[in-house]
């Protein structure tokens, strides 16, 4: 006789999964995913971050890759680049970023015939000077040389024979550097038509000093001060026939035989 029960199904198949459940099954794991970015993507841009860093400090500082390759050198013109370069001393192949430009200043500026110099880098792999040569305003007997000195004073080349144009500044051995450097404040400050009328120039102290033209008539000058009123006066006097001029004193000048 049959029996009314019902055989249950023993194959063990798991019931079929439905679209719906999919798609919230595929929602939740994004969902988790985009959960463990969100952690971790601070991290991960650290890490990138220090990476760039670090090559970057690498290549810079370390590598050969911006080497110095030239030294390029402006400004001279009685210098020659060549010697500037060796003064220099900028060290070959040395990464430029580590370069020392103040020291390399330094040696060039110690160079007598360089005012100023200006050390800067041109990347990727050159150094450049820029030079400021002092120029003459005139020449000075020193022990029986023939020296060159620029507006500041500064004594700083010899000469074979003095250039036409340039007055002479004549001293005792018992001038002082300030008064030097008061005598080229003078013959800086002389106008064109009063400058080529000096034949030298006298220092005794920074406020006695005296320009001998070239007709042998003399100016007691004094110091640099108001020089511009000084030389005013003087093309003045200069009409007047005398054979010493004053103008010390630009208010009160005076001449005399």
């Amino acid at each position: 006789m049959r029996s009314g029960t019902r055989t249950s199904d023993t194959t063990g198949s798991t019931p079929p999964v439905d679209e719906t459940t999919t798609r919230s099954r595929r929602r939740f794991a994004r969902r988790q995913w985009a959960r463990r970015w969100l952690a971790w993507r601070y991290v991960v841009a650290i890490l990138l971050v220090l990476v760039l860093v670090i090559g970057s400090v690498w290549l810079v500082f370390f590598s050969s890759v911006l080497a110095v390759n030239g030294v390029e050198v402006r400004g001279t013109s009685t210098l020659d680049g060549a010697h500037v370069r060796d003064v220099a001393g900028v060290p070959s192949g040395e990464p430029l970023a580590r370069v020392d430009l103040d020291a390399i200043r330094a040696r060039v500026e110690a160079l007598a015939v360089v005012r100023s110099a200006d050390v800067t880098r041109q990347w990727p792999d050159q150094v450049l000077i820029e030079i400021e040569e002092r120029v003459a305003v005139a020449v000075v007997d020193i022990g029986g040389e023939v020296r060159g000195m620029d507006k500041d004073g500064v004594v700083f080349r010899e000469y074979r024979q003095a250039p036409s144009g340039l007055p002479r500044v004549r001293t005792s051995a018992d001038t002082r550097s300030d008064a030097l450097r008061e005598a080229a404040a003078v013959v800086s400050s002389l106008p064109k038509d009063i400058a080529g009328r000096v034949d030298h120039v006298e220092v005794e102290t920074v406020d006695r000093i005296t320009l001998v033209l070239r007709d042998d008539r003399t100016v007691m000058w004094g110091s640099a001060d108001e020089s511009p009123e000084k030389a005013a006066v003087l093309t003045r006097l200069l009409q007047q026939d005398a054979r010493k001029y004053d103008v010390s004193v630009p208010g009160r000048p005076t001449t005399s035989d």
